[in-house]
């Protein structure tokens, strides 16, 4: 590979990093609020979906991709909540009730955006960074959208306040030991539905990123499991939300190196090379939860510790 092309490809899979990452990096830190508290969301693929359905209908019937945002991440919001409600009952299992989720948040999606998969709604603006050079594709490469920028600092803000805020440390003893945070007068089952809450507007806006930035439309096969692998990468991350945002970078760059490949010519194994996010997910899982090994840095009240 010659030098030229070796910085074409490396380019090209600093941009897919960012661009196939973004949703990652959401839905990761969502989930990585909600595990903290105690809790696994399985549902997240349902609620990306959702989110990313919602954010569509509401930019082509308002004019603003930004409203679009905002109603998904809202979306995510109330499914989220439902997720943290019903799991609060007692003998609900949350990851049995996260896969329903994913079933209810999917058919949901795909029976009420029936009507926006045809027409076109105003996409998500990106920042042209890549101003300076007169090369379209280091240009094109260097387009970055706002979300991601968003994301990035919401994961150094999450690291802050997890470590440094009185609601980060209620959450994180709530999530360790329920008991001790029952005993100072906290409610584990009203911390655990927020944070789910919360986690699940997040997702929500990941789902908007995918329907109004990249790929840029609304179809029923949009969100490809993203939702699903994010549980395995904040596994991988350790419940961390600055690992969280160099995982969505790894995850990212794993799912474009297809493209990247083709940028510099290489057309062979294309659909072979989309498959690196999956085996990588289930190299993770392999690797992370064996049940000779610890999860360092997981919950105690986590279901993978009972």
């Amino acid at each position: 590979m010659a030098e030229s092309e070796l910085s074409i490809f490396l380019l090209a899979l600093l941009a897919g990093a960012i661009r196939v990452g973004t949703p990652f990096l959401f839905v990761s830190l969502g989930e990585c609020l909600t595990e903290k508290g105690g809790r696994i969301n399985l549902g997240l693929e349902g609620i990306l979906v959702t989110g990313a359905m919602t954010g569509y209908a509401v930019s082509y019937l308002s004019g603003s991709p930004w409203l679009g945002v905002l109603a998904a991440g809202l979306s995510g919001l109330a499914l989220g909540l439902v997720h943290g409600v019903i799991c609060s009952l007692p003998r609900v299992n949350d990851i049995a009730f996260g896969i329903a989720l994913i079933l209810f948040g999917t058919g949901l999606a795909f029976f009420l955006g029936k009507d926006f998969i045809q027409p076109s709604a105003p996409m998500l603006p990106s920042i042209p960074l890549g101003f300076w050079s007169d090369d379209t594709r280091v240009r094109s490469a260097l387009n970055v959208n706002v979300l991601f920028f968003i994301g990035v600092a919401l994961a150094f803000v999450l690291h802050w306040g997890l470590r440094g805020t009185r609601w980060g440390l209620v959450l994180r003893l709530v999530g360790d030991h329920q008991d001790s945070a029952q005993a100072l007068g906290y409610r584990a089952a009203g911390v655990r539905i927020l944070a789910t809450g919360v986690g699940g507007f997040l997702a929500g806006v990941g789902g908007a990123y995918l329907s109004l930035y990249y790929p840029g439309s609304w179809n029923e096969g949009l969100s490809s499991g993203q939702g699903l692998m994010a549980v395995a990468l904040v596994i991988f991350a350790r419940w961390q939300p600055i690992n969280c945002l160099w995982a969505a970078l790894l995850f990212g760059a794993a799912g474009a190196v297809g493209p990247a490949l083709q940028a510099i010519g290489i057309g062979w194994g294309y659909y072979l090379f989309n498959a690196i996010p999956y085996v990588l997910t289930l190299a993770v899982m392999v690797i992370t939860c064996r049940p000779d090994r610890t999860l360092s840095g997981a919950p105690g009240e986590l279901s993978l510790n009972r």
